[in-house]
């Protein structure tokens, strides 16, 4: 009985843990939505409002505007839903968990895209393998990276909410007390994500199979 209550207990803050970027969805959805829909020639056609949603007119630049600002809600959600996961899941010290998630996404990101270049899949930022499987790679924060979508932000939160909730009030000898409490988080989560992208490397098949 007290597992189920743990279980649920923690399965209620991942829930409200969603919520905040969940949250900013309708209203970047509703920018993005106006903006590309009223910018889009057919639209201004048949609403006959070319002459002020035509290119050039301060309505039609306005709309882009929300277009852009709605677009990169959207394109960033891994990174907000890491920080809002850090954030909901730990338990003192929020603001560490969410600079450490910040930190450590970065880390998983570009430690992956390493691993990319190393194998021979990316070179100077670009794909060249054509073997590789449509979808499988994309620009993550303008990284090269794997394509894990919300998922990865969300493994992102989760473990950096573990790892703080486990050291935060860590100690350690004199000489290495700079390093220990709070501090200590986004050095642990920053080798952790290091060894987290290369695993995730490592386990994914990323090319078509060879006949």
């Amino acid at each position: 009985m007290q597992m189920k209550k743990s279980i649920f207990s923690v399965l209620q803050r991942i829930g409200r843990s969603f919520m905040l970027p969940i949250a900013v969805l309708p209203i970047a959805g509703l920018f993005l939505g106006i903006g590309s829909s009223l910018t889009n020639e057919a639209t201004m056609s048949s609403l006959h409002l070319e002459a002020i949603l035509q290119e050039g007119t301060f309505l039609y630049q306005f709309l882009t505007l929300l277009m852009l600002v709605g677009n990169i809600v959207f394109d960033n959600l891994p990174i907000i839903f890491a920080a809002s996961v850090a954030l909901g899941m730990t338990k003192k010290s929020k603001e560490v968990a969410v600079l450490s998630a910040v930190i450590a996404f970065f880390v998983m990101h570009a430690t992956i895209n390493g691993m990319l270049t190393i194998n021979g899949i990316i070179v100077n930022n670009q794909i060249i393998d054509g073997k590789v499987l449509e979808g499988t790679i994309t620009s993550v924060c303008g990284i090269l990276s794997l394509e894990m979508g919300v998922f990865g932000g969300i493994i992102v939160g989760l473990g950096v909410s573990f790892l703080h909730n486990r050291f935060y009030q860590v100690q350690f000898p004199d000489i290495l007390s700079f390093f220990e409490g709070e501090r200590f988080i986004p050095i642990i989560s920053t080798i952790v994500y290091l060894f987290v992208g290369i695993v995730t490397v490592s386990y994914t098949h990323l090319t078509l199979p060879t006949k």
